[in-house]
């Protein structure tokens, strides 16, 4: 049984996982729902830090789910690398 798997794919599947993350993330601010989602969760982790999300910028949006994607890509070509590498 081969147990390699793709290196590429495997980073495309990361790189768009973590990017449409942050893609939702971005929606949320655009639409003004991501402070309410922010206070929920930092209240359920039993957190009080006076966050305050900043107004949508498309700009910022769009550089974020860009660098998420490139990071979740060199993630996920690196567990590929490894996971070929070491388990054969």
């Amino acid at each position: 049984m081969n147990m390699q798997i793709d290196k590429n794919k495997t980073a495309l599947t990361f790189g768009f996982l973590i990017s449409s993350m942050h893609l939702f993330w971005s929606i949320l601010v655009a639409f003004g729902f991501a402070q309410m989602l922010l206070d929920f969760v930092l209240s359920i982790h039993m957190l009080n830090i006076p966050v305050t999300v900043a107004t949508f910028d498309f700009l910022k949006a769009l550089e974020l789910i860009l660098m998420t994607f490139v990071v979740g890509y060199i993630f996920g070509w690196l567990m590929a690398f490894f996971w070929n590498k070491f388990f054969k």
